[in-house]
């Protein structure tokens, strides 16, 4: 008995809401410097750890009690300015002395280079301060233009057979990885994640067509 012939299946539509907004955001914050990303990372989870001990420590002594420990002006008294003492004086220090070494470096390092990206473009502050975009919603793709339709077709309906949470997944994690490439990661933020979006629907979509995608080989256990 011969085998039937395999009917292609089409593409299936994308799910009507948009989810995991949270996550793209979150993973997009790899097409920002350096510095910002480690504010994110790491800076702002300190900061938190300092806040909450500041808050409990206030209830065993004043505000002023804690303050003029965590500045070292005072001995501590109590358990939680010991804590408050420690971090004042090893590590408030270490990550200002850090931060500020960093920015001197990186801006004596950069001083006179400039991206050919950006070779003759005027950047407002608007520019400079706004927040990159979030990594593409692969489900506008779907209307999108010629090249996005076959991208998304050969990535979603072939590589992953048309399971469009899954390809969401692995196409936000390609992104972030080659946000974080030595090619990319010198880059504007901006031009960081589209010159990244643009670099992965070409090199993608050939592996993408034979039924491959880079993210599930590496996964495979």
């Amino acid at each position: 008995m011969n085998n039937p012939i395999p009917i292609p299946m089409d593409l299936a539509l994308p799910p009507v809401r948009r989810n995991k907004r949270l996550r793209r955001l979150w993973r997009s914050r790899k097409a920002l410097a350096g510095l910002t990303q480690w504010i994110i990372d790491a800076g702002l989870p300190f900061a938190a750890v300092i806040t909450l001990l500041y808050v409990f420590a206030v209830r065993a002594a004043s505000p002023s009690a804690v303050y003029r420990t965590f500045t070292l002006i005072d001995a501590p008294q109590h358990t939680l300015l010991w804590l408050a003492s420690v971090i004042g004086w090893l590590a408030v220090p270490a990550v200002i002395g850090g931060v500020a070494g960093h920015v001197i470096a990186t801006r004596i390092q950069s001083v006179k280079a400039i991206s050919s990206s950006t070779l003759f473009q005027r950047r407002g502050w608007g520019a400079r301060l706004r927040p990159p975009s979030r990594i593409d919603y692969l489900g506008a793709y779907f209307h999108g233009t010629l090249a996005e339709q076959d991208f998304v077709d050969a990535f979603v309906r072939i590589a992953h057979r048309n399971d469009w949470a899954k390809a969401q997944d692995h196409w936000e994690v390609i992104i972030r990885d080659m946000m974080s490439t030595q090619e990319f990661s010198k880059l504007d933020r901006h031009e960081c994640l589209r010159q990244a979006q643009d670099a992965t629907r070409i090199h993608m979509r050939p592996a993408a067509l034979v039924g491959l995608c880079v993210v599930c080989v590496a996964r495979k256990p």
